[in-house]
């Protein structure tokens, strides 16, 4: 592993929060909370300055690696490649967004809301640098206690029907999860991920950690039919938890299939792709066709979040390089555009006090700076060309209509990427509906006249996401050139495994030279 910096840059982007937040106790006054995590979360940014000196190659970088409980084998082992350093940067970029977007939502317990919001940053940035699976485990259940607070103290109406839920959904994962990681460090004699990445375990080994592991990241996404507990968080929370959830959240469970699914149990992710392709569509067009039926925008954009992550698994389980980059930078680009979209949410909220579209109609006529950023998302959501959208979902979509005489467990390839299409149309159907509403629609009443548009700070917040969404719309080269040696590291390591169960099933060789784990052998591999 490179060492790019002497510097321990993960160590302090992950821990600096929390010292942030311990700090926090001593402010008082709301606005002087308000200005103190906003200019922690600044600090946090400049301190993400040496990760600019990224070394476009595979391999991890950035190593901190330190005895933790010996007895144990556990490690404190952190490091990033091209597919985590990105998810860093959304995590970064999205704290000082979230706190100017709350600076006039949030009107009590100010002080305990900033400081949810700082040790979120803290989980988010330590589960996608963690490379001990302890670790990872730690942080990835740390997320779960501030963001169940955010939507059950400072959540709408029905906020605690939604955070038992999203808490129970996420607590049943976690539990299969930790399953997993036993099983792993039982078979593999240890917990660090660089290593587990490099080992051939026998498939049956492999069938019931991708089933542990992948039921907690399909919760996470979440994936077709664990998705009814989105819904229900987003509408309830306050707007920079919706953000958040948007933004990271979600992302931490296609993370989990790119981290661990892939290169850890390469032959059960083969074996299941069919599922999860089937799952993936189910998302796409399901998700769009329940999103053009609402009426409550925030429970819209909810909806359409469970589509556009179809996309991104579907671009996971294609296994190819382009499937890869399209699944990667549409997590990215989906963080930017859906949190840019819950932001707007907050602002006409604040104004209209409802977020029902029939009650914030012809909003162009007053607010014309709002509608400008509310198109911008928009089309982007639903990946009009020249915009960032458009970027992830043409090549997950030229990646299942490029194979044309690829099949995938019987499923051929090229059918796979028609079937994106009808999701695609009703994306642009439910956002163009909205965008039209709220542009041109005949007002409800003239109360909005007296509405202002957006101030200074609600510019501030709204420029960051658009000008990602026309910079990497127009300029996506730079982040593909960021992720594709670790993508094609990933695409050569899946076909060799491939070989390698190939000889394995024809008798020449043993998949692994591990003994299965008592109890762990699993059943016989089907024919595909």
């Amino acid at each position: 592993m490179p060492d790019n910096s002497s510097f321990p840059v993960l160590t302090v982007l992950t821990f600096w929060p929390v010292v942030a937040a311990i700090l926090l106790a001593l402010v008082r006054g709301d606005l002087n909370v308000r200005r103190f995590t906003f200019g922690a979360s600044l600090v946090e940014v400049a301190l993400a300055w040496p990760l600019l000196s990224f070394q476009k190659t595979a391999g991890f970088q950035f190593g901190e690696l330190h005895p933790w409980v010996e007895a144990w084998g556990l490690q404190y082992y952190l490091g990033v490649d091209g597919i985590s350093i990105m998810m860093i940067w959304l995590s970064l970029l999205t704290l000082p967004v979230c706190v100017l977007c709350s600076w006039t939502y949030i009107g009590r317990r100010v002080k305990e809301f900033h400081v949810c919001l700082l040790l979120m940053t803290t989980a988010c940035v330590g589960v996608f640098s963690a490379l001990d699976l302890v670790l990872f485990y730690i942080f990835w259940e740390a997320l779960l206690i501030p963001m169940y607070l955010m939507i059950a103290i400072w959540g709408g109406d029905d906020r605690r029907y939604a955070s038992i839920k999203f808490f129970l959904y996420t607590l049943a994962g976690s539990t299969v999860l930790l399953a997993a990681i036993a099983a792993l460090r039982i078979e593999g004699g240890t917990f660090a991920i660089p290593e587990l990445m490099k080992m051939n375990f026998p498939f049956g080994f492999q069938y019931w950690v991708f089933l542990g592991m992948g039921l907690a990241f399909a919760i996470k996404v979440p994936m077709f039919p664990f998705h009814t507990w989105l819904p229900a968080a987003h509408v309830q929370a306050p707007s920079a938890g919706s953000v958040i959830l948007a933004a990271v959240l979600l992302k931490m469970g296609t993370y989990g299939f790119l981290r661990f699914s892939l290169p850890i149990t390469p032959a059960a992710s083969e074996y299941f792709a069919p599922l999860m392709i089937i799952l993936s569509l189910a998302a796409i067009i399901y998700g769009g066709a329940i999103a053009l039926g609402q009426k409550d925008i925030k429970k819209l954009v909810a909806y359409s979040s469970v589509a556009h992550m179809g996309f991104v698994t579907l671009g996971i389980f294609l296994f190819t390089v382009r499937g890869l980059e399209g699944a990667i930078v549409q997590m990215l680009n989906h963080g930017i555009i859906t949190g840019g979209l819950f932001m707007l949410i907050g602002t006409v909220y604040e104004r209209s006090h409802s977020r029902e579209i029939s009650r914030n109609l012809g909003l162009g006529k007053y607010l014309p700076a709002f509608m400008f950023f509310w198109g911008l998302f928009s089309l982007a959501s639903f990946g009009f060309p020249g915009t960032n959208g458009f970027v992830g979902e043409f090549l997950v979509i030229a990646a299942a209509l490029g194979g044309a005489t690829t099949s995938i467990g019987g499923l051929d390839v090229p059918l796979i990427g028609l079937l994106t299409i009808p999701g695609a149309m009703l994306a642009a159907a439910y956002s163009l509906k909205v965008l039209l509403k709220l542009a041109w629609g005949r007002p409800s009443s003239a109360k909005g006249r007296g509405w202002q548009d957006l101030n200074g700070r609600e510019w501030a917040y709204l420029l960051l996401p658009a000008v990602l969404v026309i910079y990497l719309g127009l300029a996506p080269s730079g982040l593909l050139a960021t992720i594709d040696p670790s993508i094609s590291a990933t695409v050569e390591d899946l076909n060799s495994r491939r070989h390698l169960r190939i000889e394995a099933d024809s008798g020449h060789q043993k998949l692994s030279p591990l003994n299965s784990a008592a109890g762990l052998a699993g059943p016989q591999e089907p024919t595909l």
